[in-house]
């Protein structure tokens, strides 16, 4: 029994580095064709603007085309389960965010997706503070005004959000939460229609990300109101916050970040959140991430997985504070 026991032993262990053996093979040739890099919201979001930085470098860097494929719907779920399901082989990479990863699989009851379980995370990206935008005719021009104003006339008042379960909408749940008010949340099914009905003054505010407002608000067709970060925004530096505008510790930042299906070789994922921590490093990358709207942010694979842990257990609590579900 010892000696068989001894050969099953044995044999493991050959099988083993027989399998770390293939891996590493496979990683040294990696890649050797187009990879796709799937973004679950439409094209114009601040997902879409990260993923766009991430791709172009990641083709130099890899001397392969790295393809932005938005799949959009569903608050996020339908690419985010298509990533999922993909052949864990490197060749098809998710750019995650806070609503996709740590927002979603609380808040929808039938998403069957544990994202700790199935991606391999690669690394962050970038992280993006929420903003409350308005029309630039809309009379309130502070929290406090606004919060008067929605007190004044309650339930009467529309505030736009990407889809349900993003961090747009998550946002405006606790904004209307936190300050007891009664306003009307429509949500949209991407960024970009929010933006359209906004600057056509069909809702008069919205709570969405920095990057397809910016050039709107330096236009004067749109005005920030107050951003939902700790600090101030660099390219908005007379804009205040929430902690500022009379809601302290109000605070909605989105992180993003590269993942692969789970089940990819280990030394795939490493080679590429080698590659990701070296892009995010580069001043250009950087330049190009502040002008979307958002701070650079690295991490390992580990350091990321760690990250999405916290960041659902905080946004899933607020799911079940809130009594937020999705059939």
């Amino acid at each position: 029994m010892q000696s068989f026991v001894a050969l099953a032993g044995r044999a493991l262990a050959v099988f083993t580095v027989l399998l770390a053996a293939i891996a590493g093979a496979a990683a040294a040739d990696y890649p050797s064709r187009n990879i796709t890099l799937v973004v679950p919201y439409p094209p114009g979001g601040g997902v879409d603007a990260m993923a766009r930085v991430v791709a172009a470098k990641l083709t130099e860097a890899l001397k392969q085309q790295v393809v932005v494929d938005n799949r959009g719907g569903a608050g996020g779920t339908i690419g985010t389960k298509y990533a999922v399901h993909a052949a864990p082989d490197g060749y098809t990479l998710l750019l995650g965010h806070t609503g996709t990863l740590a927002i979603n699989p609380s808040l929808y009851v039938k998403l069957g997706i544990d994202p700790r379980k199935d991606f391999a995370p690669i690394g962050l990206v970038a992280s993006m503070p929420v903003a409350l935008l308005a029309n630039a005719s809309y009379p309130a021009k502070t929290v406090t005004e606004v919060i008067a104003a929605a007190k004044k006339e309650p339930g009467k008042i529309n505030v736009g959000s990407s889809a349900v379960g993003t961090g747009g909408y998550m946002t405006a749940e606790l904004f209307k939460a936190e300050a007891g008010i009664n306003v009307a949340i429509i949500p949209y099914k991407g960024t970009a229609p929010v933006m359209n009905d906004l600057l056509g003054g069909h809702v008069p505010m919205a709570f969405g990300v920095l990057p397809p407002a910016l050039g709107n608000i330096k236009a004067g067709k749109l005005r920030a109101i107050a951003v939902a970060s700790k600090k101030r925004f660099t390219l908005l530096p007379d804009v205040p916050t929430f902690d500022e505008s009379g809601m302290p510790g109000f605070e909605a930042v989105l992180r993003y970040g590269l993942l692969a299906p789970a089940g990819t070789p280990k030394p795939i994922v490493d080679k590429l959140s080698a590659e990701l921590r070296k892009l995010i490093a580069d001043p250009d990358v950087q330049k190009r991430i502040h002008m979307a709207g958002g701070d650079p942010l690295t991490s390992t694979p580990e350091g990321y997985a760690a990250d999405i842990d916290r960041e659902a257990k905080k946004w899933g609590g607020l799911v079940h504070k809130l009594g937020l579900k999705v059939e």
